[in-house]
Parts: structure tokens; sequence; C-alpha cells
């Protein structure tokens, strides 16, 4: 049973590993699509509490990795370890119950469906996880109270952009997930709504105790991660000093 999470007056308990482990460990981890290796026995650990924003150019493998990581993508060589568990072991099935578990994924354009409202499109990624239906839409309805998103039975579609990002931000934090993966979460939105995502994703971490790894093209967003990578050549490298990670 991880600490218990004070957020805002509330008490949010997460479930799973003590959160002295790393919830991600990536060892060696190489990927090859053709004639391309994209990941050449790359390595990266995140810690609880802590950011990491991954850049690099188009087409470079950062997507690639995160695909890897939630174990939707198999590496061709080494191992990724989530919230203590070597993924690679684990069946598709294996997979799949440990990503509703331990993971959560912010994408860049939300992957909501319109047609629900914001509550429904948070719980039910806590009812494929096993939720009750009043736990789910009780949680689902705290964060986005938390979040300033608008409890109303509008549609998800006629919500502003910021708005849709903040519930694609409590779909990924319903379950308590030990890691929070974010795929190019600003791309779509304008400089001023970018900040206020910007504001509400790295300050995760500290509040919720989880992993956040961020992929991105845009260097001010990636100037507010604890740590900033680059993918050269199919490994890490840090950003400012090109070293290793």
């Amino acid at each position: 049973m991880g600490r218990d999470m004070t957020n805002s007056g509330r008490t949010l308990q997460r479930e799973g590993p003590s959160l002295t482990d790393a919830p991600l460990t990536v060892t060696g981890v190489s990927y090859t699509i053709g004639d391309r290796v994209l990941l050449a026995g790359l390595d990266l650990t995140v810690e609880s509490g802590t950011s990491v924003a991954i850049t690099g150019p188009s087409g470079s493998g950062k997507s690639t990795l995160l695909m890897c990581a939630l174990g939707l993508v198999q590496q061709d060589a080494g191992i990724i370890t989530v919230a203590g568990t070597d993924i690679g072991k684990l069946s598709a099935r294996g997979r799949a119950r440990h990503r509703r578990s331990h993971m959560g994924v912010v994408f860049q354009f939300g992957e909501l469906l319109p047609e629900l409202t914001p509550t429904e499109n948070v719980a039910i990624a806590g009812l494929l996880a096993g939720q009750t239906r009043r736990a789910a839409f009780k949680r689902a309805e705290e964060l986005l109270q938390d979040l300033q998103v608008p409890l109303s039975q509008t549609s998800t579609g006629r919500l502003s952009g910021g708005e849709r990002q903040r519930v694609a931000v409590a779909r990924a934090l319903i379950n308590q997930p030990a890691l929070l993966l974010a795929d190019e979460p600003t791309g779509a939105l304008d400089h001023a709504t970018r900040d206020q995502v910007c504001d509400l994703l790295f300050g995760l971490p500290q509040r919720h105790g989880c992993a956040l790894v961020v992929v991105t093209h845009d260097d001010k967003v990636a100037g507010r991660a604890d740590r900033r990578l680059e993918l050269q050549n199919g490994v890490l490298v840090d950003a400012t000093g090109g070293g290793s990670s």
C-alpha cells in the first residue's frame, strides 16, 4: 500500500509499490523497424515524484519508447519495468491489466469521447479497471473539481481545448497510477493554454506521488521538467550536458 497523498483537503491513496521504488526502469531497450534503428540499448530510470521531458526530431522514436513502456509495442531486446513488474514477462491480457492499474496516459488530442460528459469520460477508465460505478464516478467528480473542470451535463466536445486536456489528465489519474505518460500533451493548444496545462502536468508528480514522462517538441514545455533528455541515435542523452541518462 502506498502512502496517503493529501490533495486540496482530500486524501488520495495510491495502491501499489512503495513510492521509494522507481515506477519506470528501462534497461538496454532496442527496437528496429525495417532497416531503421529507433532505440539502441536505451536506458532510463524515472523516480516517484519526478518528471522527465524527452525531446528529439520527428521519427526519432520518442513515441515508440512510450508505446514500449505501455506494453503496446514489444521491444526487440532489453527490459522495461513498470511499478516493479517486468512487463515483458506478462501476457497481452496481463499487460493490459497492469497498464490500467499502474499507468495513466495523456495524448495530444485527449482521445476523449466527445459525446460523453467530462465525468463519464473520466469514470469509464475507473470502471474498466474494476472500480464500482459509485467509486468511479465519485473519484471522477473529485478529480474534475480539483482540476477546475466544470461539472455539468455538457458534452466533452463542447469544452475548450484546455478543459479537454484537463479532463484527459483526470482520466489518467483516476486509477492512481505510479507512472504517468504524456505524448505531446500541449501540441494542439495556444501558448496561454499550454502554460496552464504545463502548470498542471508538472505539478502532478509531487501532488500525486507519481513519475511523469512527457514527450514534446516544445522547448518551453521540456524546460519545465526536472530532467530534460534528448533522443539521439537511439539513446537518451542529457539535453544540456550531452551525458547519458
